[in-house]
Order: C-alpha cells, then structure tokens, then sequence
C-alpha cells in the first residue's frame, strides 16, 4: 500500500513539474515573439515590393482549392464559388535566425502588416470590388510568407446552352497581378490544376476537373508581358430535375396529340384536345425561356418543344380538314375512283377500319354481306330488272288485253262491265307510276346516304392514318431527345 502511494504521488510530481516546464517555455516563446515582431517591423514597410534588388522578380505561389459552388446564373452568365487562395512568396526584409530567438521558427500575424500581391480575378462579375479576407499570414524564419484566405466570387462564364438540359460547361478563373508586369511579379502554379479534395458535392453540377494553366499575355497598352494563371472549371449539368419536371411532362402531353385522330369526329372534342394540348406545351417553353438566356443558341429542350408544338399545329390543322371531309353530305361530289381503290380498298384493310358504325366484333348482316358480295353494279341490275319487269307487266296493250280477256271470261261482252275493267286498269297504272315514283326516291336517298358514307369512311381511314403517323413522329423524337442524356 505504501509503495503504491509512493508511485503514485511521484507520477502526480512529475506531471505538474512537466506542465510547469511547458507553461514556462510557451512564456518564453510567447516573449521571443514579442521581441522578434518588434525588430521584424521596426523599419519595414509594406508598401514596396520586398526584393533586395529591384531587377530581380518576385515569384509568386497560386494554389486555389475550391470548396463549393454557390450558384450558377445561366440567364446572367455568372458563376459564383467558394474559394480557398493560398499565395506564397519571399520577403527578403523578414528573416530572422531562429536559434537566436529560442528556436522560434513561425509567426502568424495580420496579413495587412506585409507586403501582399495584388493578384485579382480578371473576370469578375461581382458588383462591389471586395477582396479576400484580411486573414492572419504565417511567416516563417526564412522569410517565406503563405497567406491562405477564403474567397466567394462571381466571375463571368460564357455558357453554352445548346444540349440543355444535357449539356456541359467550362468556366474560367483567371487570376493575375493588376499592376505589376512578368518583370516585376510573376505567378507560378502550385499544382497543375486546382484542388476538388475539399469540394462539397452540388445538387445540380458535377465537377469534372479544375486544369491550371499559365498565360504570358502582352496587352496593347504596355510592351512589358503579363502573366496569369487561368483555371478551367469543368462542369456537368445533373439533368434529372429538369427529365422529370420538364421533359416527362412534355413527352406525355405530346403523346396526346396523336390521340385526337382517334376521337369520333361527332364528339367535337378533336380540335379542343389539340388545342388544349398547345397551350400546356406553351406553358412549359415559357418556363424554359425564363432561365435560359437570351442567345442565338435555341437549347435542346427548347427545339423539342418548338418541333413538339409544330407537329400538333399540324394534326389540328389536318384534323379540321378531315372533318370537314367526314361531314360532307348528299351534295357532295362522290368519292374519286383513285380515292376508292387507294384508301376504301388498300388503305382500310392496312389500318384495319371498318365501316362506319361497325367493329371487328359487330356481324354483319345478311344482305349487306350478299350486295356487297354482288358489288353495287349487281344491286343495280337487280333494281333495274325488277323495275323493266313491272313495267313491261303493266303496258296498256298488254293490260287490256289481259284485262279484256279476264272480262269476257268472267262477266262476258257487256259493254258496261268492259268499261268498268278499263277503268280499273288506269287506277292500277297510276298505282304502280306513284309506287315506282317512290321507289326512285328511296333509291337516291339511299344513293345520297351512301355517298356521305363512303365519305365519313375515307375521314375515319385517314385518321387512323395520321394517326400512326404522329405516334411515330413522337416516339422517335422522343427517342432522340432521351438518347441525349445516355
């Protein structure tokens, strides 16, 4: 027990004599600081370039990490980004032996107490010129200075809208010093390209590289060369949102188009669906427009709407003309021989469209089937013999001496009961003229009926027709505007 006290009391000794130490050595630092920063900065000043020899360049470290993409403004060409700049160089006046100072190797001081690069983002889009924050440096015995400090900013990007909302854009950052030429202060690339190990994921774009590249340009006002380092941000657009808020929609609603070939034209609802249907596609290129800016370059999305909307332009339009084949009547020209053969022969039988009135389920009856067996020539033949029958029965000759015949048989040659019999004979010739009178009618009524028939046929055979047409159209398109995103 006594051992253990004793073993445990000289532990608790040492510890406290061990933090004693270390509190006494960070008062030491603490005080060699002190003493450092007041000789560093006795007679420096941070307004010249800190070089021994004015002829000699200055060389400048860039690393840029970027942390996040905050938004991207298509309409307004601008990208805004989180950044991370870290820039470091030597300044020849802040050097200092560290044995000297106890072994005091780094300060961190505020970063507006040394001389900093002006290095700015050329193409900033930002409103009001603000700067990185005014973070602390680190400044090491050697006289190495690394100044690390976030940055949001908003440069220009030149975006490129074509395959939206499949599409991929490069964004430029191209950073260089305002007033000092190559001469004076030149920019060397920490890394061959920016760095995504810190980069927090964006709902909207994936980032596909950040490659660094180093310009030397000579602008027309100075002879001197100005360098920069220019990073090209690589991004590709997640389209997701926009398939199923925007394209979906469309793709569905245009799938209705075809539709309307299909409807009874007696339900005057065809030409309303059409145009019910343009509307909702008008809606959804007004929304796309809103975000999109204005260019000559018309996005994928855009031409599929425009050629979405053309195409029900077209069937409306083919619609009204085929109703108005489907509703014309007895005064109508009958149906063209080419019309006949093309369509009530071939085309019927390809699309599969029967007679008006009637499905592949509805038996047809018997007469229909034998006149239609018979053909319509052969109907007429039947008319036309049984009419020259009647007629040929009912000649005046014929009738009164068939008449006379019966007479004289039957009540003999009395003048009165022949007079009778002749009497008779005319009221039954009027009888068959009124009867074969309206036969005639029903006949060119049925005629007439027929003809608005063989009308309302040829409208139905041309529905089905574009019908399949349109649904091909879509699909294909459809098809294409899918096949983008692969």
């Amino acid at each position: 027990m006594k051992r253990n006290s004793l073993s445990s009391f000289s532990i608790s000794l040492w510890l406290l004599f061990t933090a004693v130490m270390l509190q006494a050595v960070e008062s030491a630092k603490g005080k060699y600081a002190h003493m450092l920063f007041n000789e560093l900065f006795e007679d420096y000043s941070n307004a010249l370039r800190p070089v021994e020899d004015t002829d000699k360049v200055l060389n400048v470290t860039l690393q840029i990490t970027l942390s996040q993409i905050k938004d991207m403004d298509e309409r307004n060409q601008i990208l805004s980004a989180y950044l991370w700049i870290r820039q470091s160089w030597y300044d020849a006046y802040l050097k200092w032996d560290k044995d000297k100072y106890d072994g005091l190797d780094s300060i961190r001081i505020p970063s507006n107490l040394v001389w900093r690069p002006d290095i700015v983002l050329y193409n900033k889009a930002d409103d009001d010129f603000s700067e990185p924050m005014n973070t602390n440096v680190v400044l090491r015995y050697d006289g190495k200075i690394t100044w690390d400090a976030p940055a949001i900013t908003k440069s220009s990007c030149v975006v490129d809208v074509s395959y939206f909302p499949f599409d991929s854009q490069e964004c430029n950052l191209t950073f260089g010093s305002w007033t000092y030429n190559g001469n004076q202060v030149d920019i060397i690339n920490s890394l061959d390209s920016g760095d995504l190990s810190d980069f927090v994921d964006d709902v909207e774009w994936e980032i596909h590289g950040m490659p660094a590249v180093k310009n030397i340009i000579t602008y027309g006002c100075c002879s001197e060369p100005y360098p920069d380092v220019t990073f090209t941000l690589i991004l590709k657009r997640k389209s997701s949102f926009y398939i199923f808020n925007l394209l979906l929609p469309c793709i569905l609603i245009s799938f209705l188009a075809p539709l309307g070939f299909y409807l009874p034209a007696d339900s005057g609802e065809k030409v309303s669906l059409g145009v019910t249907v343009l509307l909702a596609l008008t809606v959804f290129q007004l929304m796309v427009a809103e975000i999109m800016p204005p260019s000559e370059n018309i996005p994928l999305i855009g031409k599929y709407y425009i050629a979405t909307m053309t195409m029900i332009t077209a069937s409306t339009a083919l619609t009204i003309i085929i109703m108005n084949l489907h509703h014309c009547g007895s005064e109508a020209k009958p149906v063209p021989q080419w019309a006949r053969v093309v369509i009530l022969d071939y085309m019927s039988k390809i699309f599969f469209v029967y007679d008006v009135g009637e499905n592949c389920t509805s038996p047809k009856r018997k007469k229909e089937e034998e006149c239609k067996l018979e053909g319509d020539d052969g109907c007429q033949r039947r008319h036309k013999d049984i009419r020259s029958h009647l007629s040929n029965r009912n000649e005046d000759s014929d009738l009164k001496e068939k008449l006379n015949g019966n007479l004289n048989k039957s009540y003999g040659l009395h003048g009165e009961n022949v007079r009778e019999a002749v009497n008779c004979c005319s009221c039954y010739k009027m009888l068959i003229k009124n009867i074969e009178y309206i036969a005639n009618c029903v006949r060119d009524h049925k005629a007439n009926r027929a003809k608005g028939i063989e009308w309302k046929k040829v409208a139905k055979v041309m529905d089905r027709f574009f019908m399949w047409i349109f649904f091909i159209m879509v699909f294909f398109m459809s098809v294409l505007i899918i096949g983008k995103a692969a």
